[in-house]
């Protein structure tokens, strides 16, 4: 079932860039020093995402294990949106979280890493994904660098996400700071 074309994920082109695509069937939150909501497509400074966002998971129940990809974070854009040759850049994963919970509840496969663009406006997309059980996603990236959601969900046997958001940030100038 393809997506409308006024779906944030495909004008964001999360969907095509990152993931293939798929039906939303859970919600999630993402909220950066409790007051700052993460938005598709809504902009944020690299200052005020710069430590780990509490990631809600609305939805499923209990005996429901989700794995966060960020989102997976993750940066399609790196260095640059014009030549994203390093694409993409991973910033955190977190597995084994229980429905219905938030992402302390899980573990941390690989450690929460700041958004630092240089060129242009960035993509970072959180991603959902539904486990079959627990720790059941065992192969975690060896680089941060030319990570792709797509092969990581095939090769832990994830299938589509469940549930997407993304932000847009790019580098804040000095005047930008104030």
């Amino acid at each position: 079932m393809a997506k409308m074309s006024s779906d944030p994920l495909v004008i964001g082109r999360v969907i095509g860039d990152v993931v293939d695509d798929f039906y939303p069937t859970v919600k999630m939150s993402v909220t950066y020093n409790s007051n700052k909501h993460v938005y598709n497509g809504y902009e944020h400074f690299p200052s005020t995402v710069a430590s780990k966002p509490r990631v809600e998971v609305h939805g499923g129940d209990l005996r429901s294990f989700f794995t966060l990809v960020n989102n997976i974070m993750t940066d399609p854009d790196v260095p640059g949106p014009s030549d994203p040759y390093l694409r993409e850049h991973l910033h955190w994963i977190v597995t084994d979280i229980p429905g219905t919970t938030d992402s302390s509840f899980g573990k941390e496969a690989v450690s929460y890493e700041m958004p630092r663009p240089n060129i242009g406006i960035h993509r970072f997309i959180f991603l959902l994904f539904k486990q079959k059980k627990r720790q059941s996603v065992m192969k975690p990236p060896v680089c941060r660098d030319g990570f792709n959601a797509r092969k990581f969900a095939e090769e832990n046997e994830l299938g589509l996400p469940v549930a997407a958001v993304f932000f847009n940030c790019q580098r804040e100038t000095a005047a930008r700071k104030r």
